[in-house]
C-alpha cells in the first residue's frame, strides 16, 4: 500500500545538513559563550562528549523510529498523549516567538555597528519587528522554496566561522592570547561566569528540528542519522574553534554580547582599507545567518504547533494553513504577533541593546530547554512500551544504557534551566522566572480554550450526524 501525504518530498541529504547546521550553528552565541572565559573550552568539549553526542544519537532514533510530520509533538504525543505533547510544543513554539526578537535586535545591532553608528535603540526595535513579519512571510511560502534560506545561512556561517578561527590563529601569531589558555584557566569555578555555561548547550539544541517535517524528507531513515553524523561534527568543530578565536582577541570581560563578532573581525581583518571591506562583507553575511536562524526555526517550530492545533489540542486559528501551499498560516501570523509585542515590551525596559538581547535571550531559553525533557522522557517511554518496532537507526546499546544517556541528557537540560533562573553570586532572576510562570500559564489557557472549543462543537456534529437527509 502506497501512503501519500499532502506535503511534496523535497528534502534531500543536503538539505538536512544544511538545514542543521543552520538551526544549530549559531553566531548570535558565540560571543556569550566566550564570555565565560578560557573554561568556556573545557565546558564545549565536556558537553560534546556527554551531551552532544547522546542527545544527537537519540534524535537519530526517534527521527528514522517515528517519522511523522510534527516532530518532538508527535513523539510526546504518542508516549503521553495530546495533553502533554500540546505543552511540549506551546513551550517549543513560544520560544521561537521570543528567540527571534533577541537574534533580530542582534541583527539590528550589528547593522547599526557596520552601517549606521548613532541608530537609536527605537530605530533598532523598528527594524526587528520588520524582520519578524519578514519571517512570517517566508514561512507562508513552500518548503522547496523556504529551505533555500536555511540552506545559504548554513554555508555562509562556515565561511564566517572559517575566517575568524584563521582569523585568531595569525593574531595569536602575531600578538599572543588576550587570554591564555592554560589548564588553569580552562579549570570551572564557581561564580557568575556560570551564567553563560547554559548558552553552550543552548548551543546543542536543534537535532529534531528536521524531524518536524518529515514527510518533505525524501529517505528519513537514511539520511536522518547521517544528516545528524555529519552537522554533529561540523558544528562542535566550529564552536569550539570559534570560542578560541574570540577568546584570542578579547578579554572575557571586555566581550560584548552583541558587538563581540564585529570587534573581533575588526581585530583580526580591519587594520587595512581591504580589511575593512572584509569586515563589511562578513558583517553582512553575519546579518544574514541572524535571519536565516529565525526562518529555520519558524520553519520547525510552526509545523509542530500547527499539527498540534490540527489535532484539536490548540485553538484552531493556529492551524489554519494555506490552501495551495499547506504552510502554517496562522502559526506564522501568531508568531509576528508574539514577537512585536516582545520587542516593543522588553525594549521599554531594556536600557541598550546588549540588555535586550540578553533578556530576550536568557527568558527564551529557559522556555526553550522545557520541551526536551519531554522529548527524552518520550524516547525512554516509546524504548518501554514500542520496544519492538523496527528502528533503521538505534543507539548503540542495549535499552539501559539508551536509558541512562537519555537520563544524563535530562539531568543537563535541568542544571541549564536553573543556571538561567539563577545567577551564582547574584541570586535569583526574577523576571526571567516571573516570565516563564506567565508563559507556561498563558499555555495552559490555550490548551484549556481549545478543550471547550472541541467540546461545543462535538454536540452540534452529533445533531448533524443523527438528521437524516433530505429528498
Amino acid at each position: 500500500m502506497t501512503i501519500t501525504t499532502k506535503h511534496g518530498k523535497t528534502l534531500k541529504l543536503k538539505d538536512l545538513t544544511l538545514y542543521t547546521v543552520s538551526a544549530i550553528l549559531l553566531l548570535d552565541t558565540l560571543a556569550a559563550t566566550a564570555s565565560a572565559g578560557a573554561s568556556s573550552i573545557f565546558w564545549w568539549l565536556l558537553l560534546g562528549l556527554v551531551y552532544f553526542l547522546p542527545f544527537g544519537l537519540i534524535s537519530a532514533e526517534m527521527g528514522t523510529t517515528y517519522p511523522e510530520q510534527g516532530g518532538i509533538y508527535a513523539w510526546v504525543r504518542d508516549a503521553y498523549h495530546k495533553r502533554w505533547a500540546s505543552r511540549v510544543t506551546w513551550c517549543y513554539w513560544v520560544t521561537n516567538a521570543f528567540w527571534c526578537p533577541a537574534i533580530y535586535i542582534l541583527f539590528a545591532g550589528i547593522f547599526s555597528q557596520l552601517f549606521a553608528p548613532d541608530l537609536s535603540l527605537n530605530w533598532q526595535i523598528a527594524i526587528g519587528i520588520a524582520l519578524a513579519w519578514l519571517t512570517v512571510l517566508i514561512n507562508i511560502v513552500t518548503m522547496n522554496v523556504g529551505k533555500w534560506i536555511p540552506n545559504l545561512g548554513a554555508i555562509l556561517k562556515a565561511v564566517i566561522f572559517i575566517s575568524i578561527i584563521i582569523g585568531g590563529i595569525f593574531y595569536t601569531l602575531n600578538n599572543g592570547m588576550a587570554n591564555p589558555l592554560t589548564l588553569e584557566a580552562m579549570t570551572p569555578t564557581w561564580g557568575n561566569s556560570l551564567q553563560y555555561i547554559p548558552v553552550i548547550i543552548y548551543g546543542m539544541m536543534g537535532f529534531e528540528l528536521m524531524s518536524s517535517s518529515s514527510d518533505e524528507i525524501k529517505d528519513p531513515g537514511r539520511d536522518i542519522p547521517k544528516a545528524i553524523l555529519y552537522s554533529g561534527l561540523i558544528i562542535l568543530a566550529f564552536y569550539t574553534l570559534g570560542t578560541v578565536a574570540i577568546l584570542a582577541a578579547i578579554p572575557a570581560h571586555d566581550i560584548n554580547l552583541v558587538e563581540g563578532l564585529i570587534d573581533t573581525l575588526n581585530l583580526f581583518f580591519g587594520q587595512s582599507a581591504l580589511g575593512r571591506g572584509f569586515v563589511i562583507a562578513l558583517g553582512v553575511a553575519a546579518l544574514f545567518t541572524f535571519f536565516s536562524n529565525g526562518v529555520t526555526w519558524a520553519m520547525g517550530c510552526n509545523r509542530s504547533l500547527a499539527e498540534a492545533s490540527l489535532e484539536g489540542e490548540l485553538p484552531r486559528f493556529l492551524g489554519w494553513e494555506h490552501k495551495t501551499h499547506n504552510t502554517p498560516i496562522g502559526a506564522s501570523i501568531a508568531l509576528g504577533t508574539f514577537s512585536t509585542i516582545a520587542l516593543l515590551f522588553y525594549g521599554y525596559i531594556a536600557g541598550t541593546n546588549e540588555d535586550l538581547f540578553w533578556s530576550l535571550f536568557s527568558f527564551a531559553a529557559v522556555i526553550f530547554l522545557l520541551p526536551y525533557i519531554g522529548m527524552l522522557l518520550a524516547f525512554i517511554k516509546m524504548r518501554k512500551i514500542d520496544g519492538s518496532r523496527p528502528r533503521p537507526f538505534k543507539v548503540p546499546g542495549n535499552d539501559f544504557m539508551a536509558i541512562i544517556l537519555a537520563t544524563t541528557c535530562i539531568i543537563i537540560v535541568i542544571i541549564a534551566i536553573a543556571l538561567f533562573l539563577y545567577i551564582p553570586g547574584e541570586g535569583v532572576v526574577w523576571n526571567v522566572l516571573i516570565g516563564t510562570l506567565c508563559t507556561l500559564t498563558f499555555g495552559e489557557i490555550l490548551i484549556r480554550s481549545a478543550e471547550i472549543e472541541k467540546h461545543d462543537q462535538a454536540p452540534s456534529e452529533k445533531l448533524k450526524g443523527a438528521i437524516p437527509p433530505s429528498f
